[in-house]
């Protein structure tokens, strides 16, 4: 089953690059952006946008997913997972200290 964009835990994100971001906000998908898994439990439909017409700027359709058996494309998946995971720490740590250090240029109001 493709990924489910009316479910309220579906969530997109597009990057300035142009980059389209697709996933599950609960983790239950694991072959995300791909599909959403069959009979997912936590599927709800979103209510806010019923009945709303949707314009032009919607997103870009979802590329086709690689033809890869299910098994190897889960192993994959996880295996650039646990990299962010593993980067995500010193990414943030240094994030904050960019953001400290801007702080401090500026004088502090008396």
């Amino acid at each position: 089953m493709p990924m489910r964009e009316e479910c309220k835990n579906f969530q997109s994100r597009t990057y300035a690059s142009g980059e389209v971001a697709r996933f599950c906000v609960l983790d239950l998908a694991p072959e995300a952006p791909w599909r959403c898994p069959d009979n997912c439990p936590k599927y709800a439909p979103r209510l806010a946008d019923v009945g709303w017409v949707h314009g032009t700027l919607i997103e870009p359709a979802i590329e086709a997913a690689p033809d890869v058996p299910v098994d190897r494309m889960q192993e994959v998946l996880g295996e650039a997972e646990k990299i962010v995971n593993e980067i995500a720490p010193d990414a943030l740590a240094k994030e904050r200290k960019r953001q400290k250090s801007q702080k401090r240029r500026w004088p502090r109001p008396r």
